[in-house]
């Protein structure tokens, strides 16, 4: 069966026009304003037409924290926010560091997943050897902690960490945190402020010395050894001039680019992640490097707790939040504010993360290509309410808000997984392959 999606302003490799897109078998075949014979009609009359978005950074909690998350909530939640494809992180449990964790993980999602997926291999301090048996067409690259995480895939010992630059010979995503800096910070806080300072002193805790000190290090290493370096979530406008080499990049996050620490006074924990959200001068640097080449992609940092688990302070509430529905509608907002053009916002979301991970034909809307689609319309205002919230945990840093845009459609493999504000409970996305070059 052919479908059409027709009328809609499509804003694709630097171009906005108006034209018709075809479907057929859960490929684009064609793009065009004189489309061939079709079966059945998408009408996006005012509507503008995306590539479907490639978010690089989600945690969705599978397998062994499901009471937060899981792959069926949170990637219903991503097709309804126009997401076909997620790379999630290995800092689950068990941990994806082994090979029998990431086929788990990938069988898991065979079963659950209702738009595209793939999964980090994690480095921990002595899994280095395995990474020579990964399956490179199946997995987006290695993540590294080289900042505060959990049991062994906190990496900072230095003669590991040149091991794992000199042998990985994929993308290497890395959370850069001085571990040291943020320990002592932590002790000052503690003894003026008690057992669990105010969450209004995060950012002076995970501080901007510790992330910037962390990136120094991996951007020395990257350039000593080769290595194709990824650094994630970016926070602070220093770290941005560290970015002047071609196979080194950075990825923003939504949250970093939307708030400021100031916001801990209205939202409390509710925004509390690592590396923390810092000052109104460091979010309007990282903005502004959105458009001019310093900051490659843009993603979420999806991390889902139970609110329950983000009562407290900078010592006990935990550090996540979760944004994968809401990360497009926030950044059109950005777009109506004019901090970047609606191409940027796909160059950023869509077509460099398919550039940057190699992702075979997804990330661009070509003839041949898998016709992952996302439909949104300007001037269609509405709220962030509980009950529209898809996250299993249930809540919402930007409730309550009223957004402008709204995602109509969302089209999974050339399947709508999400319309009319419902995900299609018997839609499944498909394993990404990769191409490392």
């Amino acid at each position: 069966m052919k479908t059409l999606i027709r009328g809609g302003h499509i804003v694709n490799e630097g171009r906005v026009f108006d034209s018709d897109i075809v479907i057929e078998d859960g490929n684009i075949i064609e793009i065009s304003q004189q489309p061939t014979v079709f079966d059945a009609v998408v009408d996006a009359e005012g509507c503008y037409v995306l590539p479907g978005l490639i978010d690089d950074h989600v945690h969705f909690r599978e397998p062994g924290l499901t009471e937060k998350a899981d792959i069926d909530t949170e990637s219903r939640a991503a097709a309804a926010g126009g997401v076909t494809s997620y790379f999630d992180m290995p800092n689950c449990n068990p941990q994806t560091t082994t090979l029998a964790a990431l086929a788990e993980k990938q069988a898991l999602a065979r079963q659950k997943s209702h738009v595209n997926y793939a999964f980090f291999y994690g480095a921990t301090n002595d899994n280095i050897d395995t990474f020579s048996q990964l399956d490179a067409t199946r997995i987006p690259g290695i993540k590294l902690f080289m900042g505060s995480s959990t049991g062994n895939m906190l990496v900072d010992r230095q003669e590991t960490l040149e091991q794992i630059f000199k042998n990985c010979r994929l993308p290497l995503m890395v959370h850069c945190e001085d571990t040291a800096i943020i320990n002592r910070n932590m002790a000052n806080a503690k003894e003026a402020w008690g057992e669990d300072p105010p969450v209004s002193l995060h950012a002076m805790i995970r501080s901007e010395e510790a992330c910037i000190s962390s990136t120094r290090k991996a951007v020395e290493l990257a350039k000593k050894y080769g290595t194709r370096l990824h650094v994630a979530h970016i926070s602070t406008a220093e770290e941005l001039e560290l970015f002047d080499s071609p196979h080194i990049t950075a990825e923003a996050c939504v949250g970093h680019l939307y708030f400021t620490q100031l916001d801990h006074e209205r939202l409390g924990a509710k925004i509390k992640v690592n590396p923390s959200i810092k000052t109104p001068v460091d979010q309007f640097l990282l903005r502004e490097a959105l458009t001019d080449g310093r900051i490659t992609v843009v993603a979420t940092d999806h991390a889902p707790h139970l609110l329950s688990q983000k009562e407290g302070g900078c010592a006990k509430a935990a550090s996540g939040m979760p944004m994968v529905q809401f990360s497009l509608v926030t950044m059109l907002e950005l777009v109506d504010e004019g901090v970047l053009t609606i191409l940027r916002l796909v160059e950023l979301m869509c077509h460099n993360p398919a550039r940057l991970f190699g992702v075979q034909q997804r990330g661009f809307l070509r003839p041949g290509y898998r016709a992952d689609i996302t439909i949104v319309r300007p001037k269609s205002p509405w709220t962030v309410t509980n009950d529209v919230i898809l996250s299993k945990c249930g809540w919402s840093p930007v409730e309550g808000h009223q957004y402008q845009w709204r995602v109509e459609r969302t089209m999974c493999n050339g399947q709508t997984v999400y319309a009319n504000g419902h995900v299609s409970a018997d839609v499944f996305g498909d394993p990404i392959t990769f191409l490392h070059t």
